[in-house]
């Protein structure tokens, strides 16, 4: 026999004193009626087969109770082998950690905000394999792909502006690096979720789309960031902001057509973010769970035991129901 809770197993303990309240009860309540009446009167109102009735009715109660926690421990046994089938995408998600993702015009920030969007997206994942890959003037898999989410929500944590040292914004990199992340020559079930405000440098994001297009990688992008522009904030004098040679203050904007471009060269989507989960859902769960075919992860055989709980509950409501009985019948009249 096993238990599927078998923490439960130590509220049995409890009837320990049970046994010993009910075996208090039972001579309290003797003592007070012989105190009430005497015993030359209690022998003329109490039936005969009274005390051996209480006695049994106590009995049916203990059993119950002890039936019932004994159901709630799960107890389990006889088994079936079972075999078990996890298929789903592989998603690759891109993260832009360049100082403009520090840009205030979505609060906290954009990058904190995409950090956000990648901790709601593990919580819609549905039995898909996930990895994520940082990048600035370079790119690198923080986390390669797995079934474990929290772990991958330990690696997103550890994601900030200081984790990449080569500044700037190589979307084309990241491309290339996602895609060998994908690890497999398979030209399905791949898709790359690429979140940034678009400010390629390199001129390189496109040839790379169209290379990640041939090895079947759909990539669907998440812009971050205002068309209108926003300051960086300039770490070494708090409260002041980035400026260039000529003075001027720094304003980094949104690229939106750049990303449309990306997106739309592999055959995926693009999305501006937005406060709450409308640009996921219409990324996972419109475009990638519903147009991208599945594969298989892994097969394996599991041993299922079955729950036999329920025949400790019927035998426990079998044993209250005597008790309400006898509690109900009458005693039979004194001869």
């Amino acid at each position: 026999m096993r238990f599927g809770e078998p923490l439960y197993l130590y509220f049995l303990w409890s009837l320990i004193p049970i046994i010993f309240l009910m075996i208090w009860g039972r001579k309290k309540k003797q003592q007070l009626i012989v105190k009430f009446c005497g015993d030359p009167l209690l022998s003329k109102l109490i039936y005969p087969d009274l005390e051996k009735r209480q006695r049994t009715q106590a009995i049916f109660l203990f059993l119950a109770i002890l039936l019932f926690l004994i159901a709630s421990t799960s107890p389990r046994w006889g088994y079936h082998w079972e075999d078990l089938h996890q298929r789903g995408v592989d998603v690759i998600v891109a993260l832009d950690v360049s100082n403009s993702m520090l840009a205030e015009d979505m609060k906290p920030n954009r990058l904190e905000r995409a950090k956000r969007k990648i901790s709601d997206l593990l919580d819609m994942l549905e039995g898909d394999r996930i990895g994520l890959v940082a990048f600035a003037g370079t790119s690198f898999v923080q986390c390669p792909l797995t079934l474990d989410y929290n772990a991958a929500r330990l690696f997103l944590s550890a994601i900030d502006t200081e984790l990449i040292p080569v500044q700037g914004t190589a979307i084309g990199n990241a491309i290339k690096t996602s895609a060998k992340a994908f690890r497999t020559q398979e030209k399905k079930s791949k898709a790359l979720i690429l979140i940034t405000d678009g400010e390629d440098q390199t001129g390189q994001a496109l040839a790379a789309a169209k290379e990640a297009q041939k090895q079947g990688v759909k990539i669907y992008a998440i812009g971050i960031g205002g068309e209108i522009g926003a300051p960086l904030p300039n770490p070494s004098n708090q409260g002041g902001f980035r400026k260039n040679q000529q003075g001027e203050i720094i304003l980094s904007k949104l690229d939106e057509t750049t990303l449309q471009k990306i997106a739309l060269e592999t055959g995926g989507s693009y999305v501006r973010s937005v406060t709450g989960d409308i640009d996921l859902k219409t990324i996972y769960a419109d475009q990638i769970k519903k147009r991208i075919e599945k594969k298989e992860f892994k097969s394996e055989r599991r041993k299922i035991w079955q729950e036999r709980f329920q025949w400790f509950i019927f035998a426990g409501l079998i044993f209250l129901t005597l008790d309400t009985y006898l509690t109900a019948r009458k005693p039979k009249a004194r001869p």
